[in-house]
């Protein structure tokens, strides 16, 4: 078993999950895979089971009975891996829209330099984004310097999803009280993260909008972020 360990949420992304498996199998560091599959009705979840049979004790799913949410899958896959030991616990999407190559580079951050949690940052030299339209790049930007606005903290890329955590990290936070289930779960985890002190590093990243399959992104999720971002900082402020 591997110390480090990916997590990769699914909903109908037959058209990714296995090149996205054999990429990650494919690295010089070793890591074991989660698939947490929200009953995709596609086949998603037989593709890895195939892959299971394939890479035998290095590739795990955990079905659920439907969309509950990115950041309650998430939930589920930090504590599955708690539960098994796992130091070095990542976060990235199916759709190759996180290089896999970038993986061993957040890893390195937090196992050699001292990162208690590494992020693939998109804005931290720059805007590296690839195919995203611009009304969709401005959003996240500006959602971002929004963040940084109203919360202090000092993240250029604060609603990313590709992010390493140590397993310190993940101890410290009572996993059952992370409110948000959207994309301001993303930004929710950092918050606690920084409030507790933990050192956090950006690592600049190129992302690359998906190819393949459909985007999960709708107003309610940006418009959960954007109040979300709000009542964290007024409960920070009533629970210091």
């Amino acid at each position: 078993m591997s110390d480090a360990l990916v997590i990769i949420p699914t909903y109908n992304e037959k058209e990714n999950i296995s090149n996205i498996i054999d990429a990650v199998m494919r690295l010089d560091v070793p890591y074991d895979v989660l698939i947490i599959d929200d009953a995709s009705p596609d086949g998603t979840q037989d593709l890895v089971r195939a892959k299971m049979a394939e890479y035998p004790e290095r590739v795990y799913l955990e079905t659920r009975k439907g969309k509950l949410g990115l950041g309650t899958a998430y939930i589920l896959g930090f504590k599955w891996a708690l539960q098994r030991g796992y130091e070095y616990i990542t976060e990235m999407d199916a759709d190759f829209s996180h290089n896999p190559n970038d993986l061993p580079r957040l890893l390195e951050e937090c196992k050699s330099k001292g990162a208690d949690m590494a992020i693939g940052s998109r804005y931290i030299s720059g805007v590296n984004v690839v195919n995203w339209p611009m009304g969709r790049v401005l959003m996240s930007y500006f959602a971002s310097a929004y963040v940084r606005f109203v919360t202090r903290m000092p993240l250029r890329d604060s609603t990313a999803g590709f992010v390493c955590y140590t397993a310190k990290v993940l101890k410290a936070m009572n996993l059952d009280k992370i409110r948000f289930k959207g994309y301001a779960f993303q930004i929710e985890m950092k918050f606690n993260a920084w409030r507790k002190k933990f050192k956090i590093v950006e690592v600049p990243i190129i992302f690359v909008n998906r190819r393949l399959g459909e985007s999960k992104m709708n107003s309610s999720i940006f418009g959960e972020a954007v109040f979300g971002v709000i009542s964290l900082k007024l409960r920070s402020l009533f629970h210091k």
